[in-house]
């Protein structure tokens, strides 16, 4: 068995088969124009495993093309954009596009090329994208499940520590009387951005998963607070 086979079965059963041929695919950044990433633990293979354990319990509910889902759970970071770069807002129209490349190669449907690159194009918060799909709207609540909830808190001091940001303002932590800035301080993203994603998710599973990970966030905060 294959490293790549013995993963697949691990992590993204009961897709394993197909998880063997795209996770070769998982993480190829092959735009020029895009500059390389450092290794990103917030954008790994766990973080795939965690959105395609979200992906299977919102799908148990609400259905979608189980092969269109891991397809596009798998491929959504295949061009990999840092955060503070000025193409961040294209790198899921870029990952999209990539994808369906990918997939073309492999025989795939023009139907479920373009049902896979929509999904991935769609997921992203930043990129505004609708989701125009049942497909599309499981990944997009997948993959946000990850931002918030315990792991979410975790995500984004790790990825503030990528980027030198500080952990919170000590002068004016809630940013009393400051503008938010999350590029300086880990704990105003959580109000510029975490905090308020509960109230877009598109599917009912989605959303019931969201409520109780949003909780878990809004008690962190509070907590932190509390200690600083």
């Amino acid at each position: 068995m294959t490293a790549h086979n013995a993963i697949a079965s691990a992590l993204f059963s009961p897709q394993a088969e197909l998880a063997a041929i795209l996770l070769p695919f998982a993480f190829s950044t092959a735009e020029a124009h895009v500059a390389p990433v450092k290794s990103d633990g917030s954008h790994d293979l766990s973080h795939l495993q965690r959105v395609w354990k979200n992906v299977c319990a919102i799908q148990a509910q609400e259905g979608g093309a189980l092969d269109v889902l891991l397809a596009a759970t798998l491929l959504h970071d295949c061009v990999q954009v840092e955060k503070n770069s000025p193409l961040r807002a294209q790198a899921s129209r870029l990952s999209g596009e990539r994808a369906a490349g990918i997939l073309r190669e492999l025989d795939w449907s023009q139907s479920k090329v373009e049902a896979t690159a929509h999904a991935i194009a769609a997921h992203s918060f930043s990129a505004a994208v609708n989701a125009e799909t049942l497909e599309a709207r499981i990944l997009q609540d997948a993959d946000r499940l990850d931002a918030i909830g315990m792991v979410g808190a975790a995500r984004c001091f790790y990825t503030a520590g990528r980027m030198g940001s500080a952990l919170y303002d000590p002068a004016d932590p809630l940013a009393r009387s400051r503008e938010l800035d999350d590029r300086r301080f880990a704990l105003d993203h959580f109000f510029t951005k975490l905090l308020t994603l509960s109230d877009g998710f598109k599917t009912s599973a989605g959303a019931a998963l969201a409520s109780k990970r949003q909780q878990r966030l809004q008690r962190f905060v509070d907590d932190m607070l509390e200690e600083i």
